[in-house]
């Protein structure tokens, strides 16, 4: 890639406001660069784009989005993100100017480290990820390079430029694999996504590399490593350094477990559970011995977090600054104030999210006159920004102070590495006075301190509350139990059984549970009440039933009234035909009255339509108009062709000895008379052979001998007659 074309001339002002002073480092992405703000006369670092990479969509909201996800932080453990702009088609980034070194320089330089110093660090990762995962915004690459060491013992997390808001999607590009192999979590390489689950893993790996020296899965290419994560668990690191305690060895095996659901949620319940781990670890004394009436040189930098600075880098602090005030230009922003350092040690309940206890002084008691000028410096500077690689070095100096217990503080709100070689771990001095005071033994210590009482009425409290949350969310209530239909004795014992007294309230109708069951209860079945709640039973009486009164013999309309005066409900109309009964007198209900019947069912009425209908098929229609007139029926009548006499009724519609009301239409069909055709001539013809032409013709033929002869000598009709009729023969004269 040539990066040429990224890197403005120094002296350039980018914006109107951004002076480019010197080259800090060169990325992936872009090139870092020490730079002025002249508006507010501050040091910044400049990470300016390179220029190829500026037509590539993809990479400019990256580039972008990083400048966006970091601004939403405000933390002291995340290198904050002052401006974002372009000068032309040079895009950059404003950022905090961290002086310091990354912690991969600092395992480069020692291989591994003391429990105490790799929780102390991981301390200040986990603030700084607590903080960007409540806000809703994923890391997507937490490793060793992108955790700063700066030269007042604080530690950030920087490199936002793959960070991802959990609220949007989870997933990337589709193809690609974002992130560093050796620290990539086992969903990131099989299903592509990332959470605040992800940035645990990754921290969880970093906690075992720092404890142990190596990274848990080696292999010849990154994508094998990868892989290596989705199918192999973390061992634990006591296998491989000693000195390390089942809880630390559960704390790292928890974080890189490879079911997301198992890890801590995310980097804030990570941290409360590294302040656990590190509470239990034994107390330190000071890695250097007392030294009455005088403090550590402020440019002693005995922890090796130190570093040189970029030409251009603002100038250590001069020879006899007290202990705790900044070097110019050292301070991680101008926010932080010069004073006394704070102890910033997390309290038995810490969480990211409290607030950061107030400053103590820790000063010596004795200020010296002069102190020694600072060692020539043997690491780089870095400031806090993604993309940071190979740095110049320069002269630089931190500043330390020793606080009234032995222990180093530092000077921001930060958790602190504790100062000297692994090999000088756990070493106190004895002096008195300005020095350090005498080691006490740590179960003294918290016998007689306030940290004891501070724990139990906290556990106390986590315990009360939790009682009474649960107390007042379930411990105190419980559900009605189902009990209907049920007797009413099996009913009481189920509710005693279950811790509850009964009454027995108004008994009700029911048409579906049976008297003497159970309907149901008051507060209901299946309610969320108080234990010992007393609760009703309603007993069933069975149906609401009435007795049918006697309505036969009486009209319609008053059988149905009586039937409402008695609280029962009148139903279907039934008609029936009596030859005794007058039409519309009830002749019987359903059920016969009496009867006791349940007054939310219908009670059946059989009333009488009169005579039946009489059979009118083969009369003439004219019997059927009569009878129709007498009984006040409308008669439809319909002619049809049939062979049937004209006018005989050949189909009625309702069938003989049916039921028929007043004003009825009953439909009558009358055959309109067959068609006439002509009769053969068959005068003086033998009987058989006239026989013969009439039945061709569609006649009958009747035969009617008078004399002995066998021919015929008239037949009647002749002429025309209707197809189907009889002509008659005369045969014998």
């Amino acid at each position: 890639m040539d990066q040429t074309l990224a890197r403005p001339p120094v002296g350039r002002v980018l914006d109107g406001r951004y002076r480019v002073e010197s080259l800090i480092a060169t990325g992936g992405m872009a090139t870092v660069y020490l730079g002025t703000d002249t508006r507010l006369d501050r040091t910044v670092a400049l990470k300016v784009m390179h220029a190829e990479l500026a037509n590539d969509e993809d990479f400019v909201r990256r580039f972008v989005g990083e400048a966006r996800s970091v601004a939403r932080l405000s933390h002291p453990n995340v290198v904050a993100v002052y401006d974002q702009g372009a000068d032309g088609r040079t895009l950059y980034l404003a950022m905090e100017y961290v002086p310091g070194r990354t912690l991969r320089d600092l395992l480069n330089e020692r291989g591994l480290l003391s429990p105490r110093d790799a929780l102390d660090i991981m301390d200040g990762i986990l603030g700084g990820l607590a903080a960007a995962h409540a806000a809703g915004i994923a890391h997507r690459d937490v490793k060793p390079e992108n955790v700063l060491l700066t030269s007042g013992h604080s530690v950030k997390v920087a490199d936002f430029g793959l960070a991802r808001t959990m609220a949007g999607t989870s997933h990337t590009k589709t193809g690609m694999l974002i992130g560093t192999a050796a620290y990539l979590a086992p969903e990131q390489v099989s299903r592509g996504t990332a959470d605040a689950r992800t940035d645990v893993y990754a921290a969880g790996v970093m906690l075992f590399e720092m404890l142990t020296g190596a990274q848990p899965h080696t292999a010849d290419t990154p994508l094998a490593v990868a892989y290596k994560h989705v199918n192999e668990a973390v061992p634990a690191p006591s296998r491989f350094a000693p000195g390390i305690t089942s809880s630390l060895d559960a704390l790292v095996t928890r974080a890189t477990s490879r079911d997301p659901d198992l890890r801590p949620v995310d980097a804030g319940q990570f941290l409360r559970g590294v302040s656990e781990v590190r509470r239990s670890l034994p107390p330190i004394g000071p890695a250097y011995p007392a030294i009455q009436g005088t403090s550590l040189p402020v440019n002693a930098d005995p922890s090796g977090w130190g570093g040189a600075a970029p030409p251009g880098a603002p100038p250590a602090a001069p020879p006899g600054t007290p202990p705790g005030a900044p070097p110019a230009g050292r301070y991680l922003s101008e926010t932080q104030p010069p004073g006394p350092a704070p102890d910033y040690s997390p309290a038995p309940d810490y969480s990211p999210a409290a607030a950061y206890p107030p400053a103590r002084d820790y000063a010596p008691a004795v200020w010296p006159a002069d102190l020694p000028a600072a060692p020539p410096p043997e690491d780089g500077l870095i400031p806090g920004l993604p993309g940071s690689g190979h740095l110049d070095p320069a002269p630089a100096a931190a500043t330390q102070q020793v606080s009234d217990d032995g222990f180093y503080r530092s000077a921001n709100h930060t958790t602190v590495l504790a100062p000297g070689q692994a090999a000088d771990y756990g070493r106190r001095g004895g002096g008195h006075g300005g020095g350090f005071r005498p080691h006490e033994p740590g179960l003294q210590r918290w016998l007689f301190s306030r940290r004891l009482i501070y724990v139990v009425a906290g556990l106390a409290a986590v315990v009360l509350i939790g009682v009474l949350v649960w107390y007042q969310s379930s411990g105190k209530y419980t559900t009605v139990p189902r009990v209907s239909r049920l007797t009413a004795a099996t009913a009481q014992h189920a509710l005693h059984n279950a811790g509850f007294s009964t009454t027995v309230g108004k008994p009700q109708f029911s048409d579906t549970v049976a008297k003497g069951s159970i309907i149901g209860t008051s507060p209901a079945i299946g309610s969320r009440v108080s234990k010992g709640t007393t609760v009703t039973l309603i007993v069933s009486e069975g149906p609401h039933e009435a007795a049918v009164p006697q309505v036969t013999g009486s009209s319609l309309a008053d059988a149905q009234s009586a039937l409402r005066q008695a609280g029962l409900i009148p139903g279907k109309v039934v008609n029936q035909v009596s030859t005794t009964i007058q039409t519309g007198i009830v002749i019987s209900t359903t059920p016969a009255a009496g009867q006791a019947w349940p007054v939310s069912k219908p009670v059946t009425l059989v009333v009488s339509s009169g005579q039946p209908v009489p059979n009118f098929v083969g009369q003439q229609k004219a019997v059927a108009e009569q009878w129709a007139a007498a009984n006040s029926v409308s008669l439809n009548e319909v002619a049809v062709k049939s062979s049937q006499p004209a006018g005989t009724v050949v189909q009625q519609s309702v069938p003989a000895g049916g039921a028929f009301t007043p004003h009825q239409v009953i439909t009558v069909e009358y055959s309109n008379g067959p068609a006439m055709v002509g009769v053969p001539n068959v005068d003086g013809q033998p009987v058989s052979q006239a026989e013969q032409a009439l039945s061709q013709a569609g006649f009958q033929v009747k035969v009617v001998q008078v004399g002995p002869f066998n021919k015929v000598f008239s037949y009647s009709p002749n002429g025309q007659a209707p197809q189907g009729s009889t002509i008659t023969l005369y045969v014998g004269v």
